[in-house]
């Protein structure tokens, strides 16, 4: 039965699809140790994920009509999670869209921010904690994104947890999978000689803290700092990310991610999306 081009807003364009099937894992029926076939077609798990993700549903209230049980569809939700396969993906569509605005492919100089959101009833009192500087009860999102906000890499926390204590585990990993960053622009939560001095020293990590001028009143644009501000405002238009409902951790960082794929694979194909028409360089983001 042939996919029908639309359904929701949320749905993947023909062109959003060829970007992603290359960068999904290859099916086990397909590979050297072989399987059985997958009973369900990938692009419609993809659109039922964008679905729970930018319109913030509960799992169980799956529309029917994507016609797949919506246990398969959360299955395949956490183990592309688990799996790293959200992260690749990120890693391949933001290469792309850097070289497309004729930058390096990888980034050498990121912004970090933290926002806290509030946690519902579903998040556990060992993975929540209370923010006393913004009176938030709930868990801290910890992003890193390029001089364009696009997503980096992220780590989601308990909110009582210090944005310098976050950096920390953040950053090692990212100078494990990208040796090539070497400047971190930060806001003063993640001031002091003590961390600036370990990133430096261990990580080979310049930390530049944006403050705010002391005689600003009001609204102030800060440089570099906005960038990630606006960051954070993309992932909370899709409402899933309004309120941290996860139980785990890692799946309130997996629908960020989700968030910025779709957010990413619309910038892609939206100069296509008239003709549909498949460019033929989109296999060397494989």
């Amino acid at each position: 039965m042939p996919l029908p081009r639309y359904r929701y807003p949320s749905d993947t364009s023909d062109l959003e699809w060829a970007l992603l099937e290359r960068l999904l894992p290859t099916p086990a029926c397909r590979t050297p140790k072989g399987g059985a076939p997958e009973k369900w077609p990938r692009r419609r798990v993809v659109d039922a994920i964008r679905y729970i993700t930018d319109n913030g549903t509960k799992w169980r209230a799956q529309p029917a009509d994507f016609g797949i049980p919506w246990r398969t569809v959360f299955g395949y939700f956490a183990r592309w999670a688990k799996g790293g396969v959200l992260r690749h993906i990120l890693d391949q569509l933001r290469r792309r869209l850097r070289l497309d605005r004729r930058r390096c492919p990888w980034p050498v100089r990121v912004i970090v921010d933290s926002q806290s959101v509030k946690g519902a009833e579903t998040v556990s009192k060992a993975t929540r904690g209370y923010d006393a500087n913004k009176h938030i009860n709930g868990r801290k999102r910890h992003l890193l994104v390029d001089q364009d906000g696009l997503l980096v890499d992220l780590l989601v926390t308990p909110a009582d947890v210090q944005d310098r204590d976050a950096a920390r585990v953040l950053l090692a990993r990212l100078h494990a999978e990208h040796p090539e960053i070497v400047l971190v622009w930060a806001d003063n939560g993640y001031g002091g000689d003590e961390f600036s001095t370990w990133a430096q020293t261990s990580l080979g990590i310049t930390i530049k803290v944006v403050s705010r001028p002391k005689d600003a009143k009001g609204f102030v644009l800060l440089p570099k700092r906005w960038v990630v501000e606006r960051s954070n405002s993309w992932t909370m238009r899709a409402r899933r990310n309004a309120r941290d409902y996860e139980r785990l951790m890692s799946h309130a960082e997996a629908h960020i991610q989700w968030a910025f794929i779709t957010l990413m694979t619309r910038r892609l194909t939206r100069r296509n999306r008239r003709t549909e028409a498949v460019p033929t360089t989109l296999a060397t983001a494989a």
